[in-house]
């Protein structure tokens, strides 16, 4: 009785099935031959679509755009931090100038003493060792100053210039041109391009 009602069951089973293909095929069919083509055409017109050279190369300009912005911000930053570093070395050269000139300006009243002390010194006798002693000492504080920047400024014979001389005097002197610096009082001293200290000099009328 079991065996019966299984093979009854698998009959079932295949009548469903071989019913279910069978309206699948009926369905088929009931399309007709324009319609089949254009499903197929649709079909094929999505496969192009896909794979079209149009959409490869809207991905590739993307792709270059990235590309290019990278390469921007990277020339910027480039550009910005070579703008820091020059900037930066200006800005120490700047300070370091400022710290030559002060130092240089406290010095130049020591240099003004060697000269004197030179001009009082004796040239002969037993004090002549002692003022040579200050000549050489003097002469590497020139040089020293020199090595920095700081030059003295020629005024005796030149035309006045309130940009380098100080007049604190005025001479008359046929000899010399009208507003000829005639003598130097104190010397002027030059760091590099600007005036360190001006010449304090007797004018010429």
């Amino acid at each position: 009785m079991e065996e019966k009602d299984f093979k009854r069951e698998q009959e079932e089973n295949k009548e469903v099935l071989e019913g279910e293909e069978t309206n699948k095929v009926a369905t088929e069919a009931d399309e007709t031959p324009e319609e089949a083509a254009a499903k197929a055409a649709a079909m094929e017109a999505e496969a192009r679509e896909a794979f079209s050279d149009e959409n490869l190369e809207e991905k590739q300009d993307k792709k270059d755009i990235a590309i290019a912005d990278l390469t921007d911000r990277l020339k910027r930053s480039m550009a910005e931090f070579d703008n820091f570093r020059k900037r930066s070395e200006k800005e120490k050269a700047t300070m370091f100038d400022m710290g030559a000139r002060s130092i240089a300006e406290k010095i130049l009243p020591v240099v003004d003493n060697f000269e004197r002390a030179m001009v009082a010194a004796p040239k002969e006798g037993d004090g002549k060792a002692f003022a040579d002693g200050i000549t050489m000492i003097y002469n590497q504080l020139k040089k020293t100053l020199e090595d920095l920047g700081v030059k003295p400024i020629d005024c005796v014979g030149q035309a006045f210039d309130p940009n380098f001389h100080n007049a604190v005097m005025h001479v008359e002197d046929e000899s010399l041109g009208e507003n000829v610096v005639a003598e130097e009082l104190l010397k002027g001293y030059m760091y590099k391009d600007s005036v360190l200290r001006h010449s304090m000099v007797k004018v010429a009328n």
